[in-house]
C-alpha cells in the first residue's frame, strides 16, 4: 500500500512537471498573413472627389471577413454623401506579399480587377474595370485605418479619402 501512495504522488510531481514544461514554453503560432486584425466592423468619414474639382463629405462602414491565416480578404464598404452612394466589395488573396482579386461596385453594376503588394500594415493595388483605372493605398495602424483611390482616368470620380475606426 505504502508503495501504491508513493508511486501515485510521483506520477502527481511528475504530470506537474510536465504541465508547467508546457505551460511555460512559448506557444507556437500559425503563419499569419497581411490581412490579420483586420476583421470585424469599421466606420468613419472622409471625403469623396467628383467632377470639375468638387468634393463632398462622406460617412462609411465597412467590413471585413478574414480567413485564419490571414491571407484571404472578403470586404465590404457602403459609403454615402448627401448626393453620392457607393458599395464597394472585394474578395484578395496574399500569396508572398503579391495582392491579387477582384472588385464589384453594386450601385452602378461594374468591377474588375486588383493587382498589388502588401506588407506591414500597408496595401498598395492598382484597381482596374472596363474604362476605369485607379491606384488604391490603405494603411492600417492598431484601430485606425486610411483609404485613399485615386483614379487615373478622366472619369467623373477622381478619388476618395476615407479614414476609419474600429
Amino acid at each position: 500500500m505504502k508503495a501504491l501512495r508513493t508511486l501515485f504522488w510521483q506520477t502527481l510531481k511528475a504530470a506537474c512537471v510536465v504541465a508547467g514544461l508546457v505551460a511555460a514554453a512559448p506557444a507556437s503560432h500559425a503563419q499569419t498573413g497581411p490581412f490579420t486584425g483586420l476583421e470585424g466592423n469599421w466606420s468613419g468619414g472622409g471625403t469623396i472627389l467628383v467632377g470639375d474639382n468638387g468634393s463632398e463629405r462622406i460617412r462609411c462602414r465597412a467590413n471585413y471577413e478574414v480567413d485564419g491565416q490571414g491571407n484571404n480578404l472578403h470586404q465590404a464598404i457602403r459609403c454615402a454623401s448627401d448626393s453620392y452612394r457607393f458599395e464597394l466589395s472585394s474578395s484578395v488573396i496574399a500569396e508572398g506579399g503579391r495582392l491579387t482579386g477582384a472588385w464589384q461596385e453594386a450601385t452602378r453594376n461594374v468591377g474588375g480587377n486588383i493587382e498589388g503588394r502588401a506588407g506591414r500594415g500597408q496595401y498598395n493595388a492598382i484597381v482596374t474595370g472596363v474604362g476605369f483605372s485607379a491606384s488604391l493605398s490603405m494603411v492600417t495602424r492598431g484601430t485606425r485605418q486610411t483609404i485613399s483611390i485615386n483614379s487615373k482616368d478622366a472619369t467623373n470620380l477622381r478619388g476618395v479619402q476615407i479614414s476609419l475606426n474600429r
